[in-house]
């Protein structure tokens, strides 16, 4: 019997994660993630071609932005609780959940949906494919890539 070698990234993916819970914590890691900005964060988008370098200071900023702009407008809930973080004082990996695609994102099951964004400063690997991007969202992509 062949023993599977788990990469780092997936290592850290399958690790112990925190549940953001409230808004307030999600700003709380927002500016942690922002004063660290420029330490080597690779963004990537479940599905899409995992990134080869990690992004620089500025466009992790502008990604957080902008997925906090996205999260606050479709998860219209009182609370937040689809942001899971390894550590709320020291984040090197961060799962975004996409509020159109959650499935059961919270609770125990044998396959979990996918997050539809990652923050990592682990090099990461190919994870398989979120649910097929709608259109809007693709677009949103792409401008904040500014392909």
């Amino acid at each position: 019997m062949s023993k599977q070698v788990i990469s780092e990234f997936h290592g850290a993916f399958k690790g112990r994660f925190e549940n953001v819970l409230r808004w307030e914590q999600l700003d709380d890691l927002r500016n942690t993630l922002e004063a660290d900005a420029g330490a080597g964060w690779y963004i990537y988008a479940v599905g899409d071609t995992p990134p080869i370098e990690p992004a620089d200071g500025e466009r992790v900023r502008k990604f957080l932005g902008e997925i906090m702009l996205l999260l606050r407008k479709e998860h219209d809930e009182d609370y937040c609780g689809i942001v899971y973080t390894d550590s709320m004082q020291q984040p090197g990996f961060v799962k975004f959940f996409d509020p159109n695609n959650l499935g059961v994102s919270c609770g125990f099951s044998d396959n979990p949906p996918l997050p539809g964004w990652i923050l990592s400063k682990i090099a990461p690997q190919e994870l398989g494919s979120a649910a097929p991007l709608p259109g809007n969202r693709r677009r949103w992509w792409q401008r904040l890539l500014g392909r």
